[in-house]
């Protein structure tokens, strides 16, 4: 399955990306991964992401393109992935459906968990205290949410007008926000 998971920060799409993914053998493709392993690198495309993450901004698609295009070039991505935190924007979108068609795929599904924000904001203020996470402050987290209500939010509609949404409750335990996720992609 080639899929997307798509959420407000937060809402725990790096935990269930993880285990659908495992259960359907994909890798799970995050750009908060590709993003850390850039920063820590030390490479040049992760110092200009360090920089709109410090601020909560998001960073451009330019550099995220990049990183994504590489990451599905890989051998493992070719039968199927699981991509967490992109596409953001309906301009990722677009990008994305080039990359997949230029290979003769496309999607077969984009799940959103839904989540309120204040359920958002104490997810991330907790895993800031447990990961120890400087840019997990409640000002960037409200900053990071009002960027997503601005530019991610409309990808919903972008994708349910394609017909591939399936739109899940986030909240809950995680077993149960599992199983919601895998009953949307039977259905």
């Amino acid at each position: 399955m080639r899929l997307v998971l798509v959420g407000p920060p937060g809402a725990g799409k790096g935990t269930q990306a993880h285990i659908v993914a495992a259960q359907l053998s994909i890798p799970h493709i995050s750009t908060g991964d590709i993003f850390r392993a850039n920063v820590a690198g030390g490479t040049e495309l992760g110092l200009q992401a360090q920089e709109f993450m410090n601020a909560g901004e998001l960073v451009p698609d330019s550099v995220t393109n990049a990183m994504v295009a590489d990451r599905l070039a890989q051998p493992d991505a070719q039968t199927g992935f699981l991509l967490d935190g992109y596409p953001r924007n309906r301009e990722q979108a677009v990008v994305l459906e080039g990359l997949l068609a230029e290979r003769g795929i496309a999607l077969d599904a984009v799940v959103e968990l839904d989540v309120d924000n204040e359920s958002v904001i104490a997810r991330l203020l907790d895993r800031a205290i447990k990961d120890g996470r400087a840019d997990d402050t409640e000002d960037v987290i409200r900053r990071r949410l009002d960027v997503y209500s601005e530019q991610t939010e409309p990808l919903v509609g972008y994708y349910r007008e394609h017909g591939l949404l399936r739109s899940v409750d986030g909240v809950g335990s995680i077993e149960d926000i599992t199983a919601r996720i895998v009953a949307a992609l039977a259905s």
